[in-house]
Order: structure tokens, then sequence, then C-alpha cells
């Protein structure tokens, strides 16, 4: 029981943060929260176990450590968010994409193209990054609601990288569960395209359905890009190498820097008025320097003439990503904390008693990854827990192990961006400046996903067994 507290503590203060703070939460009260959680945890291992501190202080290092390369990452996330901005790369594709999607369509469209862009480059991240992006500002010209508009993106990106062979979650959940690849893909098509497309047909009916014309004032917004930013089709370049260097599989890392190294080239060349104008000066060489230098790490606040059209192309550069860091590295903490005194280990223990049949293993691997994601704030750590923890049990009890790394998919990729603080839903939530919570009810893929994953096995369709 003494496992529990811990996870009991942060339900808490979360809920009485969210009561006091509400969207703001995550400006400092969640991260407080685990922190207390962590030192909850800690405490009882160290009396209970006696577990000695300097072992604990071993592992929670590796834990935040391990985290290093999302940080790097979303840094640069934060850069390419200003510098495309500002080269006119996003509003290009803003004013483009005004004139192409129609209001009634563009929930699903936007679901869609997201999923394909996903689909080929094996990254919801960069997906929401790039095209999110402006599909953000395209929808909010349109009228529609934040959440509707990330849920639509994140809907589509999160189906892309889950089919995709290049997406690193998919080729972690088919390795550890010692599943072919390509046969893990496969299998995944059963729940994952029924979800889908019960998610878009949500969308389609939303778009013919609701009145989005609000504020939206479609040639008002195009007025205000033209007469801010240079838009031309040659700027699309940028996106277009981007995806080249994606597709040739390059680290995700240099991808990113090349992408802002591009768009500050652009910015420079294309853009130069208005680079000069964030730098508050004149002119000349350093003033330029100044101003891109500002655009990758600081906030850019740019005046279109339109009040709704400078909130959506303002941007926040790598400073904006600090809250979401400062959060990553408190939930990580916490995950280490867990991990470190065996809390985590005792509540899986727990869980597996309550297996019977093929219906409650799916569910309590569903169960679990998703619990991990809320535990461990890793989408990476929730695929490897809840596998290792089931692989035993589905070979002895004569299921293949495409059942387990499905499951392992449907519980952990597609939630770990509903958890506020979880890298994923962190990430999303500052790149498309949406609260979690605020999106949360229309990413109907994300949360149907696990459900689904539960019917098709209650139903017993497709379910395979190494013997017969």
């Amino acid at each position: 029981m003494l496992s529990f507290i811990p996870f009991l503590v942060l339900i808490v203060l979360i809920t009485c943060c969210i009561a006091v703070f509400g969207n703001a939460t995550l400006d400092g009260a969640s991260q407080v929260s685990l922190l207390v959680a962590s030192a909850v945890s800690v405490l009882i291992g160290h009396f209970s176990k006696r577990l000695e501190w300097e072992n604990l202080e071993k592992e929670l290092s590796e834990k935040i450590s391990s985290c290093t390369p999302a940080i790097i990452i979303l840094l640069l996330i934060g850069a390419i968010g200003g510098t495309w901005m500002v080269a006119g790369i996003v509003p290009t594709m803003i004013y483009y994409g005004m004139q192409i999607i129609q209001p009634e369509v563009f929930l699903v469209s936007s679901s869609v193209l997201c999923a394909l862009v996903s689909l080929m480059i094996g990254s919801s991240w960069t997906t929401v990054a790039t095209i999110g992006l402006a599909l953000m500002g395209i929808g909010k010209a349109h009228g529609f609601d934040d959440g509707w508009i990330a849920g639509s993106i994140i809907t589509g990106a999160y189906f892309g990288d889950k089919l995709s062979p290049l997406s690193d979650t998919t080729v972690l959940a088919s390795s550890v569960a010692g599943t072919p690849l390509f046969t893990h893909i496969r299998y995944m098509l059963y729940t994952t395209v029924p979800t889908f497309c019960i998610s878009i047909t949500i969308f389609l009916i939303a778009g013919f359905t609701m009145d989005v014309q609000g504020h939206g004032n479609v040639h008002e917004f195009m007025e205000g890009l033209q007469h801010t930013f240079v838009i031309s089709p040659w700027l699309l370049i940028v996106p277009v190498l981007t995806g080249v260097m994606i597709a040739r599989r390059w680290p995700s890392m240099v991808v990113l820097f090349m992408a802002i190294l591009l768009a500050v080239v652009v910015a420079l060349l294309v853009q130069s008025d208005l680079v000069l104008r964030i730098a508050g000066d004149d002119g000349g060489l350093l003033t330029s320097y100044k101003g891109m230098m500002s655009v990758c790490y600081g906030s850019t606040n740019i005046e279109t003439g339109n009040s709704v059209l400078n909130e959506l192309v303002h941007t926040s550069g790598m400073s904006g990503m600090m809250p979401t860091i400062w959060l990553i590295i408190c939930a990580q903490t916490f995950g280490g904390a867990l991990s470190a005194t065996g809390q985590l280990q005792d509540f899986m223990r727990l869980l597996l008693r309550l297996v019977r049949g093929t219906a409650s293993l799916v569910a309590s691997t569903v169960g679990t990854a998703l619990f991990c994601n809320i535990a461990t704030a890793d989408q990476y750590l929730s695929i490897m827990l809840s596998s290792s923890m089931f692989k035993d049990t589905y070979r002895e009890r004569g299921y293949q192990p495409q059942l387990l790394s499905r499951s392992c998919e449907d519980g952990a990729t597609v939630t770990s961006v509903l958890v506020p603080w979880n890298t994923c839903g962190l990430t999303q939530s500052t790149v498309l400046g949406v609260a979690t919570l605020t999106y949360l009810p229309y990413c109907f893929f994300n949360y149907l996903s696990p459900l689904m994953s539960i019917f098709i096995a209650t139903i017993g369709w497709k379910i395979k067994r190494t013997c017969s």
C-alpha cells in the first residue's frame, strides 16, 4: 500500500493546482507538485526499504540525463517556430492554405494532411512543429476553436507516427516485443485504421455543422500577411528540403538545425526589413545579426494590423520552451524516484493478478502503458516497461508477439500527448500554444485507440496464437 502513496499525493496536488491555477498550472504549480511527490516517494523508499540516498541520487541523475536529447530537440523546435515564422515560411503556408482548404472540410483535411506528412517522415513532433503551426493559423482564420484545430492536427500526426516504419516508437515497440517491424505495422492496421476513420468522420460532421465564422476573416488575414511578409511559393523550398533530409534519415537534431539555418538565410535575404524592425534599429550587419538571434532565442512580436493575427504570428523562440523543459526535468525526477524505489514495479505486479482472458490481458497492457505515461512522463519508457512486464505472460499463454507490441503502442504512443506533464503533451501544447486539457477532448483518435484495442480483443478478431 505504501507504493500507492506517491501517486495519491501527485493526484491530489495536481487536482488542487488545476482548480486553483487552471491553464496556468504548467507555469510552475505542476512542477512543484511533481517534486513534492518525488520527495514522498524517496522518503518511503529510504525508510521502508532501507535504500541508501547515494543509490537513489544516482538513479535520479541517470533518469534526468536520459531526457537530454529531448531537451535539445525542444530548444531547436522553439528556434524553428521563430525562424520559420519570420522567414515567411509559415505565413506563406497559411496564406495559400486559406485559399485551398475550405472551412467545411478544414478539420478533416488537417487530420489527413498531418497523417500523410507524419507517415512519410515518421515524427509527430516534427509534423506538429511545421505543418501543424500553419494549420493552426488557417483554422484560426476560419474561426475554429483552438481545441478543435489542435485535436485534428494531433489526431493526424499520431496516426501517421504510429504506422510509419520511420517512427522511433514504432521501431521500439516492435523490437522490445520481438515482432518483425512490418508484421507489427500490419497488425496495428486492425485497430488503427477503424479508429482513424471514426475520428475523421467526427471532424467531417463537425466541419459541416459548426458555425465557424466567429472572428475568422480570411481576407483580412490574407491582407495582413501580405502587408507584413513577403509571400512567395519559393519560400516553400525550405520545408521541401527539410522533408528530403528527413526522408534520407538524417539525425533529428541535424535536420532541425539545418531547417533553422535555411530559415535564417531566407529571412535575411527575403524578409530583411522585418528582421531590422524586430531588431529595433535602422540597418547594418550587426543589426541583422541581433534581429535573427532574438528570433531564435526570444519572444518576437510582429505588428500586422490585426490583433488576432498578431497573436498568431507571435513566437517565443527557445525561451518559450523553458517552462516545458522545467516540467520535463521534474517529471523525470518523479519517474526516476518511482523506479529507483521499486514502487512502480510493485504496482505492476499487483496489476498482473487481475489478468484472466484475452480482453483482460490486453486491457491490463493498455492500462499499464497509460499509467506509465502518467507516472514516468515518457512514452519510450512506457513502451519498454509495459512490454517487458507482459512479455512472458503473452508467451506463456500462446499469443503471438504482435498482440503485445500493438497493445503497447495503443496504450503508450497515442496517449502520451494527452498527459499534461508527459514529454509529448508538454511539447505539443507548447508548440501549438494550446493547453493540453483544451485539446484533449478533441483528440478522438488518441483516446479511442486504447478502447478500440480492448474492443478488438474482446470480440477476438484477428487474435493470433503461436499454437492452435
